[in-house]
Formats: C-alpha cells, sequence, structure tokens
C-alpha cells in the first residue's frame, strides 16, 4: 500500500503490461471472459467481412492489464475506483505500457486517497487506454 509520506503529487509509476501480444493470448481472453466476438477470434470475419487489417485484442483484456499495473503499484485491496476510456485498439504484436500518475492526495469518507490519471500506450507511444482511479494510502 502506499505511504502519504513516501509519495507526493506528481510522482509517476510506469510498467510494462506485455510485450508482443500474442494472438493466442486474445484467445486466451476470449475464452476465460466467453466474449467470442468474431472480431477478436476470426481472422477471416475481421479482415474481409469488418474491413479491419486484422483481428484485435479485447478493450477489457487492455483495462485487465493495466488494471494488474494499478493494483501492483497501489497495493492489494486499495484500489477504490477504476474508470477508463478506450482510446484506440491494441492489434497482435503489440506492447503496452501502463502508467499512473498521481494528481491529488486528499482525503474521503475518513480516508486519505491519492486521484491517479491513467494512460497505456503501445509501442508506438499511442494512449490505447486513458482514464482515472482513486486509492486508499497509508497515513
Amino acid at each position: 500500500m502506499l505511504k502519504e509520506n513516501e509519495i507526493k503529487v506528481g510522482d509517476t509509476h510506469t510498467a510494462i503490461l506485455v510485450e508482443d501480444l500474442k494472438r493466442t493470448q486474445i484467445v486466451q481472453y476470449a475464452g476465460a471472459s466467453g466474449d467470442y466476438n468474431p472480431l477478436h477470434t476470426d481472422e477471416i470475419f475481421t479482415t474481409q467481412v469488418a474491413g479491419y487489417p486484422s483481428v484485435f485484442a479485447h478493450g477489457m483484456l487492455s483495462m485487465g492489464l493495466t488494471g494488474t499495473m494499478l493494483t501492483n503499484y497501489v497495493g492489494d485491496g486499495a484500489l477504490k475506483k477504476y474508470g477508463v476510456r478506450f482510446t484506440n485498439q491494441v492489434w497482435p504484436g503489440d506492447t503496452l505500457t501502463g502508467k499512473a500518475t498521481i494528481i491529488e492526495i486528499r482525503e474521503e469518507e475518513g480516508y486519505k486517497v491519492v486521484d491517479l490519471m491513467i494512460e497505456t500506450t503501445n509501442q508506438n507511444d499511442v494512449a490505447v487506454i486513458t482514464g482515472n482511479a482513486t486509492a486508499i494510502i497509508e497515513t
């Protein structure tokens, strides 16, 4: 868990979420989530019917990877709120890097919390997820 005396507004935490995302990982996520939308699993449908260059990852896969980075940073059980916006597709072969930036330290409902700005980018520094989170910190 983050400690108030060890952090300040503007601090960032960065982590590589996945290197060279494999199609197999996308299909495994489809199985785990039950989301078998052909845009994520069927290359022929995705390219010939839907007009995309390839299958692409589920938004929730990217969100889950980003969420893991967050809980690794703030600590298990500390995350109070987490919301994202999917800004670009994630393709097979992408490498994703997540970044959390402390934008405020404040009190909420008797707890000290941090508000975080979240951004996950691909290897070309293009944002694929933006969002925010709030986590409880130790005083």
